[in-house]
């Protein structure tokens, strides 16, 4: 483990336990100011999502030469998939350049905002189906399962490398596992803002430099 890894640990062990505290202390402080709409922490996870975003495409016009098509696609699809991630967190700039939502949104959007994650579709809302449930078992997989299908299964080992999936090294799994315990400590219903901070953070961390990181390097 890097010392990068284990300043980035410790700043975010000092987030979620102060996060907790407030949520256990003072919820009304967590929600409308540790945690509120707008927030630093919101916007954090904004920038983080948005830098991985950045290390991908950097990495397609730096070491993309020599790389398989299937590489390209995957590290293109990553770029925007956490530009998108980014996007969503922040409603894609409308209440910082104060945009007003069209009628869609407004009558389609939980808080009538111009996003997807709080699109109500009949009576489901896409944030706890998609964003919450899928998600969630998405996680499970990547984080847990993939690492050790990775070592043990050859086929899996060529898929991942094949589409430049980085895969996440012990510690990124047990500093997940930390800090869910943490979240899911906070009685707050913002929590999960904090959540999204730390999977923005450890996620740089994964694609800085995961576990098949020659994947990433210039070909010779």
């Amino acid at each position: 483990m890097k010392t990068r890894d284990k300043i980035v640990y410790a700043v975010l062990f000092v987030i979620c336990s102060v996060g907790l505290y407030f949520g256990l202390t003072d919820s009304a402080f967590f929600d409308q100011s540790y945690a509120q709409e707008d927030g630093l922490v919101e916007y954090g996870t904004a920038l983080m999502l948005f830098i991985i975003s950045l290390i991908c495409i950097y990495r397609l016009f730096t070491i993309s030469k020599g790389k398989s098509i299937t590489w390209k696609i995957g590290t293109f699809l990553f770029a925007i998939l956490f530009l998108f991630g980014a996007g969503e967190e922040v409603s894609w700039g409308q209440r910082i350049f104060e945009v007003q939502s069209s009628e869609f949104f407004i009558e389609n959007n939980a808080q009538g905002e111009t996003n997807l994650h709080n699109m109500v579709v009949g009576e489901t809302k896409v944030n706890k189906l998609i964003f919450s449930q899928l998600l969630m078992v998405v996680m499970v997989l990547y984080l847990i399962v993939s690492p050790f299908l990775y070592r043990k299964q050859q086929w899996f080992k060529n898929l991942v490398n094949m589409f430049a999936v980085p895969i996440v090294k012990w510690h990124h799994t047990i500093a997940f596992l930390a800090a869910t315990a943490l979240v899911i400590s906070n009685p707050s219903g913002r929590t999960w803002e904090v959540y999204e901070l730390v999977f923005g953070a450890i996620f740089i961390l994964i694609f800085l430099a995961p576990l098949n990181d020659y994947i990433f390097k210039k070909e010779n």
